[in-house]
């Protein structure tokens, strides 16, 4: 997101660690994804108001221990309250010294709320209303940041260690100027990702769960299953077709600075066809240059 990083990096001749910018809705894993990246060696600091960003990046850079080069992470929620304004633009224009990574975590409103109950904690932004009534107050504070976010991770269908090794693919890497695509298989049976950049349809093919050989395996593990979704009809036609479509958004992603993509295949219960066809999309994609990795959210749901 930030361009003023990359004439720093040439003016002083040390790359500047990535800073990446962590906010999101109350309940959905701020704090996980902060410990998370302090573990991958990001200096974190949580609940910063955003007017102090620019000055906490002064004083890492000059921090002899680790200086420009040290990656830097901040958790900002919605106790900043008015300071989302100059937040918003600190990033718009690129105003923050450094490479900079929007991260907006997120979850439905049922899962934000049982998570909240769980904690015996009241909203941030509830007074003495309901608890959804808070919910509904952030969301409306947060929408331009969630518009504006690099990367969205819904957490409403992970756990603690699934949001922490979604993080560590993400920021876990030295290389944090390429273009990162995860191929995420689901089940239309259990609600479509809502932070895919795109999703597909599987359910066009014949369903192995209807041979009675296959209906135990899965796309990934079988490679009866697999063997029998890439020989359906209209398989390799979509594969040929919908693979060079993903590689051109993704070359039009870097030129925007944008660093990730989410690209959803989905069937009817996330098992045989999404799965062998993300595996085989992911492989694809990594054939042409792309850093991808297939991941399946719904695999052993049955």
């Amino acid at each position: 997101m930030s361009t003023a990083a990359d004439a720093a990096q040439r003016a002083g001749g040390q790359e500047a660690g990535e800073l990446v910018v962590v906010t999101g809705m109350t309940g959905a894993g701020r704090s996980t994804a902060a410990k998370e990246l302090e573990d991958l060696g990001y200096f974190v600091v949580d609940n910063l108001p955003p007017a102090l960003l620019p000055e906490v990046i002064r004083l890492v850079d000059e921090d002899p221990t680790g200086g420009r080069s040290q990656p830097v992470a901040v958790v900002i929620d919605v106790r900043s309250g008015a300071f989302f304004d100059e937040l918003r633009e600190q990033l718009g224009r690129g105003l923050l010294d450094r490479r900079t990574t929007l991260l907006f975590l997120d979850a439905t409103d049922e899962v934000l709320v049982r998570r909240q109950e769980a904690a015996r904690r009241p909203h941030p932004l509830q007074g003495s209303d309901r608890l959804l009534d808070g919910l509904i107050r952030e969301r409306e504070t947060l929408g331009d940041l969630r518009a504006m976010a690099d990367l969205v991770i819904d957490t409403s269908s992970l756990n603690v260690h699934q949001l922490t090794a979604r993080v560590a693919a993400m920021f876990g890497t030295p290389d944090t100027t390429r273009l990162k695509v995860s191929v995420v298989s689901f089940g239309f049976k259990y609600g479509i990702p809502v932070d895919a950049d795109f999703i597909a349809d599987m359910r066009f093919l014949p369903n192995p769960h209807w041979v009675p050989e296959l209906r135990d395996g899965n796309g990934r593990d079988n490679a009866a299953v697999a063997d029998y979704v890439y020989a359906a009809p209209g398989a390799q036609e979509f594969l040929e077709g919908y693979v060079p479509v993903l590689a051109g958004v993704a070359e039009g992603y870097l030129r925007e600075g944008k660093r990730f993509m989410r690209v959803a295949i989905g069937c009817t219960g996330g098992k045989h066809r999404s799965v062998a066809m993300s595996e085989e999309i992911a492989r694809r994609l990594r054939a042409r240059g792309l850093e991808a990795r297939a991941l399946h959210r719904d695999l052993g749901r049955e």
